[in-house]
Formats: structure tokens, sequence, C-alpha cells
């Protein structure tokens, strides 16, 4: 089973952004702890940090199985059957993310390092909720290994 874990913008930040609402670990530690959980729940991962909105379309399209635009990175171009998604901001705005999540048929888990309703009002809102199998928000940088084991749990169960 292949699973994709797609951070949105200023995700690349993690350990020294706002350590007090994001800690100190890094992305490539989260994904380091990833790639163990993944090995024990014999799971493939792939991932993928954007910055730029329609890149993180572009990699969603390719890996719901349609052919990769030119700059998805070689790691998101095969069809996964899962993805966690840590949208940053985009959480809160973007329909059009939410609309590729859903076009391509990709089962997601939103992930949040903080707690998003906890927070700001502008960063209660998720446009990303009503289409994921799952939340998982406000446990740190554990809230994506605890957001993997329950998508390879609702996985399992869509192939019974």
């Amino acid at each position: 089973m292949r699973i994709a874990v797609l951070n949105g913008p200023n995700l690349d930040l993690l350990g020294t952004r706002e350590p007090a609402v994001y800690g100190t670990t890094t992305l490539a530690e989260i994904e380091a702890r990833l790639a163990e959980v993944a090995a024990e729940l014999d799971v493939e991962m792939a991932f993928g940090q954007f910055n730029h909105e329609g890149d993180l379309i572009d990699a969603i399209h390719a890996l719901g199985g349609r052919p990769p635009a030119p700059g998805v990175p070689p790691g998101l171009r095969k069809r996964a059957r899962g993805a966690l998604v840590n949208a940053g901001a985009w959480t809160h705005t973007s329909l059009a993310l939410r609309d590729a999540l859903v076009g391509v048929g990709l089962p997601f888990v939103e992930v949040h390092i903080s707690n998003i309703y906890a927070r700001e009002p502008e960063r209660r809102h998720s446009t990303l909720a009503s289409a994921a199998a799952g939340l998982v928000c406000g446990l740190g940088d554990a809230s994506y290994e605890m957001a993997l084991r329950g998508l390879v749990a609702v996985l399992a169960r869509t192939r019974e």
C-alpha cells in the first residue's frame, strides 16, 4: 500500500517557525518518524511539501492516477491508495485543493500540528474536513503518526 504525505505552505519552516505553536521538530524529522511507522505497517511512503498551490494540485492529480505534470516530484508520480494532508493555511481557503482530492478519489486524513479549533477564528474552519476520512489535530508532530495509523486502518477496511 502506498501513502503520500502532502504538506502545504510554510511547513518547510517547521523546527524554527513559531516553536511555541508548532514545536521544534523539523519536517525531515517528522518524515523520518513516519518512515519508521510505515515499515512497521508495511506501507510505502511518498513525501512532498509545496509552497505553491497549483504544484500541490498537480501532485494530487498524479497520485490519483493522472499523468504527472512536469513539476511533480519523482516520489509523487505514482498512484497512491491514500494521503495525509497538512494543507497549512490552504486548509481554511482552498476549495480547489478539496476539489482535487475529491476529484481523483484520493482518500485522505487531514493533519495539523496545532489545534486549529483553539486558534484564531479564521483558522477554525476547514474546507477539507467534510471530504476527509478523518482529522487529527493538536497533538504536535504525533498528529502525523496517528493520522497514518488511522488512514491505514480505514484503507484496510475498504479492501475487505
